[in-house]
Order: structure tokens, then C-alpha cells, then sequence
């Protein structure tokens, strides 16, 4: 079975020994320390074509975190890249030390080549989160890794909501001890850098991946274009207006629904971001499980750059038990959709015939597809392929116990989120978030400079609660996936149409089933809905409990790159006193 050029990643779910991923060494109960060394160096098994990349220790993806509820965290990173880099602990809540937060201009300097850096956090949550570069685009060159927390005793589990038979909770829990990552990401064949060059020469928005990937592996084979026809949906079609999808399966550059009528130069476009398949046969993830065990837990973690993506196993169902590190009530699906950043933690009955089974992993969404071999349970556009086909509804996710947000709210802000005077330019409210300002001074130790007090910013008073509607203006946009950096946000809406409301409670007064303040998710990404046809908007409620500063964005990296970036100001009436370790080496920085 093969999996075609970019339209896929074939990997196996075989039922043999565990095998558990690779820990790095804890010293000591309470504090677990981490030493990283960030290389530069070439990668032969690349998808497509070797190119230069990212290694973390050595290996790729970088080495799993795994802790304890509770933990004080020293992360070290030795950065012999030969650019500067941070790295952000995504879903991190980074509560009483947001020095640590990994944000260039916000939270730290950025470490320079051949520099080191200390981040201090403790992992008060538990759950399923990731490490990864926040640095420019050098998230797309490989720097991210796992991270599990494991629950305290003291945290309810939601297992006996699929169960009422206590072995089988018993066998669920030693399943979630034993969870596994799965790192779910796409590839390009240009570097960070190369595709950032790229977008300024030819103003072009590059959406296109090269491969996807399933914990660093994958492979590409080459669709015909009557293939390629075939499998045009009828969504695509209407975006493509009589053009055809280009032999890496994705709209041309020249589409004009995708982009817009802006100007741009297209023949500085280098091959590979929109065309020039190149068939490899890489290596297949193979996930070992032991069917004695009754049940197995996996992490499901997006780490992409750009794809949406799906996710099956072959005649297995999953049970999603946890989303983004919060337990939910359990869902049974066939198969998930999930955003740049999302995380879902599913148990997978291992009640079939010893095998193997694959795992299917497509895009989802009109600007590219990507296919795995044949009679999946989702097609290559991310669709079911049977009627009892079941994928994740996300309004039927309830968190698991359910909290309510406050409805005494100090400050709503309405986000524009669309392009900024060319394709590959973005807002997120007034402005565009340059990446300059990642060497601006950072507003967490200056948080009275000019950018501070920008539109660049918000500012929020500790102890308040803050509503955010980001408003998708025009079509054509797809799901924007935003990542609120320290504590989570409750999403308590969504629509289509036009947002002409100064307050949530003035829109609930107008389309109330388009609210839910009962049982609300509680997320740290969420995706705007797609505008296809016209505009959406998302409404989200967060309470303002730890001071600093924090980025917002879309997760998307050509997005944020583009600078669909917002810097929140939290608790600028308790801003925090920085501790001397990190005051000096923001000055020696």
C-alpha cells in the first residue's frame, strides 16, 4: 500500500511489545532538570529531498518531558544553531513566571548562537502539551518535542463515564500512565528561512506542505493529474475556478479567491512551495502495543506548520478522554480533526485480531490534500468514506468537571483578523505584528516603551475577566487555530455573519444558541470557523490571574510570521517583580 506525494502518511499500528519513547534523566523528586543542545545539521531521510534542519539532542523530534504534577522544571538549552532561537512550552501556563514563557521581544532576548539560556517553570497542570521553537519559522525546522504530565491522585479521571466495569477503569488508568505521543506535523523542503525569503520576494502566502508526518516519519509519492482531477473536491473546485490543483495536490499561486488581487511576483517563487513533487520512500512509524494490556493511551499531538490535519486508526475506534491537557468527558469517534497546536488524548480499545493496522493521516481543508492507501475510514480531502463514519464533533466536547467563567467582564475587544496590504501580510486587530519586534526590547521588562503602548498590545488589570471576538472579516480564510499563551480562555461562541455587537451579552440578546456559558470549553488553541463565503467569529472569556506579558496569535507559522500576533499586557496594575537571575540576563542579552 502506498501513500501518495504529499497526500498522505502511511505508518502501522501493530500489536507486539510496548515500547516507550525516550525520557530525559530526572535528578531529583521535585526538580527535574533538562539539558537540550540545539544542532544544525543535514537530514538524509527528509521527505522529498534532504535539506538542513533542527536536531535536539541529536534526534528528531526533540526527546519527550515527561513529569509529575508538581514539578519544578530547569529546561537548559545550549543553542549551537548558528541563528538565535527560544523555545515556548505550549500550554504552559508559566503561572507566577512568565520570564519563562519563550516569546523573543516579550518574554527574553533571544539566545544568540553559541549562547545558553535557563527557563524555570513548575507543571501545575497536568496532561498532554509541547516544547517548541518560537523563533521566527524554526518550528518548520524540526525544534518540538512532547510533553506529559502526569496527573496527581487527587485529579478525578473521567474513565467510569465509558464504564461501568471497574477492571476495565483500572486497565484505562495503567493505559494513560503508560500514554504515548504521537507527533502529528507537515514538511517542507525549503528551510524556515528559504520559505520566509520566498513569501517577501513573491508576496505570495505559502500554505503548501511538501509531506505530512507522523512522529518525524513519513514518505511522498506523485499523483497523476488525472489522479489529481479525480480527487478534486467540489469546494476546491469553486476556489480553483477552472484551474487544477498543481502535482503537489495544492491551489496555484496564481489562484485569486486563495490570495486576493494583491500584487505579487510569482516567478520569484522557488520550486517546491506550490510545485515540484519528488516521490520518496521514507521510513513508517510503527506504534508496538501490547494486546494483553487491554488498552492503550496515545497523545495526539499537531505540531504542523501549516496543514490541518485527520486522524484515523483502521478498524479502531478511539475514546478522547483529555483535550489540551483537561480531562473532558469521554467521545468515541472513528477519527479527529486537529488544528496547528491542538492536542487530543484518546484510549484505544485493543479488542482486534493481532496485525497490523494502518494509521491514516490527511489534510483537511481546500488549499492542499494529501491521500493514504486505500478503504480508509477518512478519504484524502479529510471526509468520511461510510456513513457510520464518525468524526469528532468539537461541540460535543464537555469538559470533564465543567467550570463556568464569570459574567462580570471589564473589558471586550473586537480582533479584525485578515491580510495587511498584501497576501502574505496578517492582522490580528489593527496592526501587523512584524517579526522585527521579536529584537525589541522585551515589554515584560519594559513594559512602559513605545510598542507597550501601541497597537500592537492590550492592556488588563489583574482580577478582571476579558472577552475576545476575533472577527474574519472576508472569505476566502480557512480555520484560524489561536494560541493564547499563559493561562487557558473558555470558548463561549461561534458563528457566521457579521459581528455588529459591542458586548457578548448584547449578541446573546440577538442569536443566544450561538453561546454556551454552561459548559464551555477550556482550551489554549481554539480555530476560528472558515470563512468560505462570508464572514465568522469566535468569542472567547478569559480571567486575567497572571501578570506579564504574553503573546495571542494564530498558529498557523506563515501566519504568525506574517504577523497575525497580538501582545497581551496582563495585569499591568500587578506587574510582576522579575527575579535578578533573569533581570541580568536580559542585560547581558
Amino acid at each position: 500500500m502506498n501513500s501518495f506525494c504529499q497526500l498522505g502518511a502511511l505508518v502501522f499500528f501493530c500489536l507486539a511489545q510496548w515500547a516507550k519513547g525516550k525520557v530525559l534523566p530526572v535528578s531529583s523528586v521535585s526538580t527535574v532538570r533538562f539539558e537540550v543542545n540545539l544542532t544544525w545539521a543535514d537530514w538524509h531521510e527528509a521527505p522529498g529531498a534532504p535539506r538542513k534542519m533542527i536536531f535536539t539532542n541529536g534526534q528528531f523530534p526533540a526527546p519527550e518531558l515527561r513529569l509529575q504534577q508538581g514539578n519544578n522544571v530547569e529546561f537548559y538549552v545550549h543553542n549551537k544553531l548558528p541563528n538565535a532561537t527560544t523555545i515556548h512550552f505550549h500550554g504552559i501556563d508559566q503561572m507566577g513566571t512568565p520570564w519563562s514563557d519563550g516569546v523573543p521581544g516579550l518574554s527574553q532576548k533571544p539566545i544568540p548562537a553559541g549562547g545558553k539560556f535557563l527557563y524555570k517553570w513548575t507543571a501545575l497542570q497536568y496532561g498532554s502539551y509541547f516544547y517548541h521553537a518560537h523563533t521566527r519559522g524554526q518550528i518548520d525546522d524540526g525544534l518540538y518535542g512532547p510533553i506529559y504530565i502526569s496527573p496527581d491522585k487527587s485529579i478525578e479521571k473521567p474513565f467510569r463515564l465509558i464504564t461501568n466495569n471497574t477492571m476495565e477503569q483500572k486497565l484505562m488508568e495503567r493505559a494513560e500512565k503508560r500514554t504515548s505521543p504521537v507527533m502529528l506535523s507537515d514538511w517542507r523542503q525549503l528551510t524556515s528561512e528559504q520559505l520566509w525569503n520566498a513569501e517577501e520576494a513573491s508576496r505570495r502566502d505559502a500554505f503548501c506542505s511538501n509531506a505530512l508526518m507522523i512522529n518525524g516519519k513519513g514518505s511522498v509519492k506523485c499523483l497523476s493529474q488525472s489522479a489529481l482531477d479525480e480527487y478534486t473536491t467540489a469546494a476546491q473546485k469553486i476556489v480553483l475556478g477552472g484551474q487544477k490543483l498543481t502535482d503537489i495536490g495544492c491551489l496555484p499561486p496564481s489562484n485569486v479567491l486563495a490570495e486576493g488581487t494583491y500584487s505579487h511576483n510569482l516567478s520569484a517563487l522557488p520550486p517546491t512551495v506550490f510545485s515540484g513533487c519528488k516521490s520518496h520512500q521514507g521510513p513508517s512509524e510503527v506504534l508496538k502495543v501490547d494486546p494483553i494490556k487491554g488498552y492503550v493511551s496515545y497523545d495526539l499531538i499537531s505540531s504542523a506548520g501549516i496543514a490541518t490535519m485527520m486522524f484515523s486508526i483502521d478498524e479502531h475506534k478511539m475514546v478522547v478522554y483529555a483535550v489540551e491537557g483537561q480531562y473532558v468527558e469521554p467521545v468515541e469517534v472513528d477519527a479527529i480533526t486537529l488544528t496547528n497546536g491542538n492536542r487530543y488524548s484518546v484510549m484505544v480499545k485493543l479488542n482486534k485480531p493481532w496485525g497490523n493496522y494502518s494509521i491514516r493521516l490527511s489534510n483537511y481543508g481546500v488549499n492542499q490534500m494529501k491521500k493514504g492507501p486505500s478503504k480508509p475510514s477518512i478519504s484524502i480531502t479529510g471526509s468520511n468514506t461510510t456513513a457510520e463514519t464518525v468524526i469528532l464533533d468539537e461541540s460535543n466536547i464537555v469538559p470533564f468537571p465543567a467550570t463556568v467563567p464569570s459574567q462580570d467582564i471589564a473589558q471586550t475587544h473586537v480582533l479584525n483578523i485578515g491580510h495587511y496590504h498584501t497576501s502574505y501580510r496578517w492582522i490580528l486587530g489593527n496592526s501587523s505584528y512584524a517579526l522585527a519586534l521579536e529584537h525589541a526590547q522585551p515589554l515584560l521588562y519594559h513594559p512602559n516603551s513605545s510598542v507597550a503602548h501601541s497597537d500592537l498590545t492590550l492592556h488588563t488589570k489583574n482580577d478582571t475577566w476579558v472577552d475576545l471576538i476575533f472577527y474574519v472579516s472576508s472569505p476566502l480564510q480557512p480555520p484560524h487555530p489561536i494560541h493564547k499563551h499563559s493561562n487557558k480562555y473558555y470558548v463561549i461562541g461561534q458563528g457566521q455573519g457579521i459581528w455588529n455587537y459591542t458586548t457578548v451579552a448584547e449578541a446573546m440578546e440577538h442569536i443566544p444558541e450561538n453561546f454556551n456559558l454552561e459548559t464551555p470549553q477550556y482550551r489554549d488553541t481554539f480555530a476560528t470557523p472558515a470563512a468560505a463565503t462570508g464572514p465568522t467569529w469566535l468569542a472567547i472569556r478569559y480571567h486575567v490571574i497572571n501578570p506579564g506579558a504574553f503573546l495571542l496569535h494564530c498558529h498557523i507559522q506563515v501566519h504568525l510570521s506574517g504577523g497575525m500576533a497580538l501582545a497581551l499586557l496582563d495585569g499591568v496594575d500587578k506587574w510582576p517583580t522579575i527575579p535578578e537571575e533573569y533581570r541580568l540576563a536580559e542585560m547581558r542579552g
